[in-house]
């Protein structure tokens, strides 16, 4: 099986399973604990958190250790706008953000906050201007996604910040799950104030997730309980996951250069293979993440697509993972201006470093094989 879902999650690297298995033999004790095995425990936790520091080129601020890239939006956002609610009410984001980032402003919506939903266009990114022009005086988050999940979208994230250098009070969140190890980042040049990211997307395990929080910055906490994470995130942490995390990103920082050079090849190769199929369409626009391609089969309902093409050795993704199984319109297709057709018809395929030439051709092959036998029984299936 050839394997197109890397923005879903990505396959371990061998030493991250290893040194996972190897501290959770070894590290059982709980981390808060004052006995010797506790502080040991400890200690790993902040070794990690030194790694990430040292990785990510932060000598300030705080990295806290979550669940994962949702926990660690909403931590970010709902425990910013909580916060600094005293400041202002006006919060900003992006039509075409991550589920975790959507719902977590509409939910602030029936707190009482308002929400404006920056337009992106047929490019699928933002406009700096209109970016200024929807902040107040009542402004106090922003909130915008550097890849996106589903067309691989870039957003101009250090213009942004440079752009909110003006506007003190403002504070910037950057959803950076599918741009860590793929894109360089920035943190404290460009003036980020809170970053997330997931451990599984770039090679780790599941269940970790990362939190940038500046210094200065305070967040009004999800959860009630002990104080571990700084207080950001109540609850034993989970030392195995974390140390294997850490080592996760140092490996996948480490092969950043030569991972982007050469699926940028790859993936111009697929798009060159779809443009060959007249009934496939092409999403998104420059600049895009050089390991996302996505297009649509207007007609045809993507879950057909995806079990034919899983019958021939290749598995592949309608959208999100966490939306892949609502059989609704691509939020994101919509707001870029596809049709309702398009958007109910969208792929995404999404490469790895596993993947080579060899891989491509047979995945072009496999959709001129799927699009012929589906042809014939296009809007009967949809």
């Amino acid at each position: 099986m050839l394997y197109f879902d890397h923005c879903a999650s990505s396959p371990p690297y061998e030493e991250v399973v290893q040194t996972m298995m190897e501290v959770m033999k070894s590290q059982y004790a709980n981390p808060s604990s004052l006995h010797r095995a506790g502080t040991d425990a400890d200690k790993l936790i902040e070794r990690s958190r030194a790694v990430l520091a040292e990785q990510m080129q932060t000598s300030k601020g705080k990295w806290v250790f979550t669940s994962g890239g949702t926990e660690s939006n909403n931590i970010a956002i709902k425990g910013a706008a909580r916060q600094y609610a005293g400041r202002g009410k006006h919060l900003i984001t992006t039509q075409i953000e991550h589920a975790s980032v959507y719902e977590s402003f509409a939910q602030l919506e029936q707190e009482g906050f308002k929400v404006t939903y920056l337009q992106v266009g047929r490019s699928g990114h933002v406009e700096l201007e209109q970016l200024e022009a929807a902040i107040t005086e009542e402004t106090i988050l922003v909130s915008v996604m550097h890849i996106n999940n589903e067309i691989g979208s870039i957003q101009p994230i250090e213009n942004i910040a440079k752009l909110l250098k003006r506007y003190p009070k403002v504070i910037l969140h950057v959803d950076a799950v599918q741009s860590i190890g793929k894109l360089p980042i920035h943190l404290e040049k460009w003036g980020i104030d809170l970053l997330s990211g997931s451990a599984h997307k770039l090679r780790g395990p599941k269940g970790v997730g990362y939190l940038y929080v500046r210094d200065g910055i305070t967040l009004s906490p999800l959860f009630s309980g002990g104080s571990q994470e700084y207080g950001h995130r109540a609850g034993t942490q989970n030392v195995p996951a974390i140390v294997a995390s850490a080592k996760a990103l140092r490996m996948s920082l480490a092969s950043m250069e030569q991972r982007s050079k050469r699926l940028k090849v790859l993936k111009q190769q697929l798009l060159t293979h779809i443009e060959q199929i007249p009934e496939l369409k092409l999403n998104g626009a420059e600049p895009s993440a050089s390991h996302i391609i996505h297009f649509s089969y207007p007609g045809m309902k993507p879950e057909v697509v995806i079990h034919m093409l899983e019958q021939r050795g290749i598995m592949a993704s309608t959208k999100s993972a966490c939306s892949s199984k609502d059989d609704k319109p691509s939020r994101v297709l919509l707001a870029i201006g596809a049709s309702h057709e398009q958007a109910s018809s969208g792929i995404r395929i999404s490469l790895g470093d596993e993947h080579e030439e060899q891989d491509i051709a047979a995945l072009g092959a496999a959709l001129r094989h799927v699009v012929a036998q589906l042809k014939p029984l296009e809007r009967r299936l949809t």
